[in-house]
């Protein structure tokens, strides 16, 4: 099937004796044993597997393109997953613009127990000298949160081949619309499923998907199953309903972010946009080779200062200053805000998550919040 009819119908449960056409919700946190001591329902107990996230993960895997997948509680509980199956002493690699909150899990939770160097991966030549002899994985990022910069997941895939790494990638800002890292060369893809999966805003999630069996997944699960940061069976019935639409949605969303970047790059008041789906961003070329779309994520850099880019939120109507991304709604937030005091990200940035408004209105809000 292709992506949008896998989408719609990948993920079906088994009908139910009532013939429903969108599978119910399977609340029941254990199950009937028959008299062999076995599941003849194929579900033990929730925390392990549960109806309604078999089929989250089912049909996850299959739009990716994967073997498996495991949905987690929310995007940082699933990268803290892909970590903590890491041997302790091993070395990652990851990107100077990784997303705060793991970088922030790295060099905090994980103080002492991994080593990582953060570089620029949008230069390769910039990795191999990099790797040690304890060097196990290489974590992309891609585009970056929030510089929209792009690696180029198949030279990053030589080099993690070449010297027996495990090539991971966080895809939540394209989706599995518009990129599919494992086609790229990638062990292991993950998503926050709050985002464009979820699409709403309503419901908080995460998923790993691995490109084909391994020891390291075989811990991953493990972790999933045992540690028991598990979606509940109605957020993986929301994320089922969200799936449908993806396609559609995402369309929608990187239409309007086009347009939108288009007027940005225009506007006197404005320093610099980054959006991938633009000629004038640096890595456009790789954007375009290895994304069938740009998504609807981009960063402006305000001129003037902090205080300027602080005013222009603040004085937005259609855009909702709120952090997250992905759903159907504006979102804008002065990002260095919310990283904090550590933050690398320039204090006259704005993040923006471009929704399914009419871009003529997000225009024109935007227009008067600028001047």
């Amino acid at each position: 099937m292709h992506n949008k009819t896998t989408a719609i119908h990948g993920g079906n449960i088994t009908p139910s004796a009532t013939g429903d056409v969108t599978p119910a919700i399977s609340l029941s946190t254990t199950f009937y044993r028959d008299e062999n001591g076995g599941y003849p329902g194929g579900h033990m107990y929730s925390r392990v597997s549960n109806p309604n996230r078999t089929a989250l993960e089912t049909i996850l895997a299959k739009l990716e393109k994967g073997t498996e997948a495991c949905a987690f509680s929310s995007g940082n509980t699933a990268g803290m997953a892909a970590f903590q199956a890491l041997a302790p002493g091993s070395h990652i690699i990851a990107p100077d613009d990784m997303y705060w909150g793991f970088k922030k899990q790295l060099l905090s939770i994980f103080e002492g127990i991994l080593e990582i160097d953060f570089i620029d991966l949008t230069k390769p030549e910039l990795v191999s000298p990099a790797i040690k002899s304890n060097t196990v994985m290489i974590w992309t990022e891609t585009p970056s949160n929030p510089l929209l910069k792009i690696t180029d997941l198949t030279a990053i895939s030589k080099i993690a081949k070449s010297h027996q790494l495990i090539l991971a990638c966080d895809n939540t800002f394209a989706s599995p619309c518009f990129q599919n890292p494992i086609f790229q060369g990638a062990d292991l893809v993950m998503h926050s499923t709050t985002k464009y999966i979820g699409g709403h805003s309503d419901v908080l999630g995460g998923v790993l998907i691995t490109a084909g069996p391994s020891a390291y997944w075989d811990k991953i699960r493990n972790i999933q199953q045992i540690g028991g940061a598990v979606p509940s069976p109605f957020d993986c019935f929301l994320l089922l309903r969200s799936l449908k639409t993806l396609h559609y949605r995402m369309k929608g969303h990187a239409e309007n972010a086009l347009l939108f970047a288009q007027y940005l790059e225009a506007h006197p008041l404005i320093e610099k946009v980054y959006y991938p789906g633009l000629p004038s961003h640096p890595q456009y070329e790789v954007a375009v080779k290895q994304m069938t779309g740009f998504s609807g994520m981009l960063s402006v850099l305000v001129k003037g200062d902090g205080e300027n880019a602080k005013k222009v939120v603040n004085k937005v109507h259609l855009f909702a200053q709120a952090t997250s991304l992905g759903g159907v709604e504006s979102l804008i937030e002065h990002r260095a805000s919310v990283e904090g005091p550590d933050t690398k990200t320039p204090q006259n940035l704005i993040r923006i998550s471009i929704g399914l408004e009419d871009v003529n209105d997000l225009i024109a809000d935007f227009e008067q919040a600028l001047r």
